[in-house]
């Protein structure tokens, strides 16, 4: 970065929450993508929803670091993101079999789950992200 260019981190919260919502609808695609191709091909609920968790956060990670909270890493940064994203884990595909536990059936009774499970996830990741994985 020069000097007449701020750092993505240097932007504020809403340059932030501006990347971080557009790095997570790609990252979405590519959980929700993934989730539904294994389900397709007869894997259960929740492995699917743990693999395609798993992808869809990697690429979060490593377009978040980049773009959002310019951080270039290091080893307390990633225990922070593995401490986080473990705890998303669970909160995610948790949630997910929760929901395909309770909600009716319906059509897209899948989709909703994963929705539901996925939009708890985010927000507790943008929060601890910011203030604990990259904060300044």
């Amino acid at each position: 970065m020069t000097a007449t260019q701020p750092s993505p981190a240097k932007h504020g919260l809403v340059a932030q929450l501006s990347r971080f919502v557009a790095i997570g609808v790609l990252s979405a695609l590519v959980d929700f993508g993934v989730y539904h191709v294994l389900l397709q091909l007869g894997a259960w609920p929740s492995a699917a929803k743990a693999v395609s968790f798993v992808l869809g956060t990697t690429t979060a990670y490593l377009l978040n670091r980049r773009f959002t909270f310019d951080s270039a890493g290091g080893h307390g940064r990633l225990a922070g993101f593995a401490m986080l994203y473990g705890t998303t884990f669970a909160l995610n595909v948790g949630m997910n079999a929760l929901m395909l536990a309770v909600l009716p059936a319906m059509p897209l009774r899948t989709s909703l789950a994963w929705a539901i499970a996925q939009g708890l996830a985010t927000v507790v990741n943008f929060v601890m992200l910011r203030t604990v994985v990259f904060r300044n």
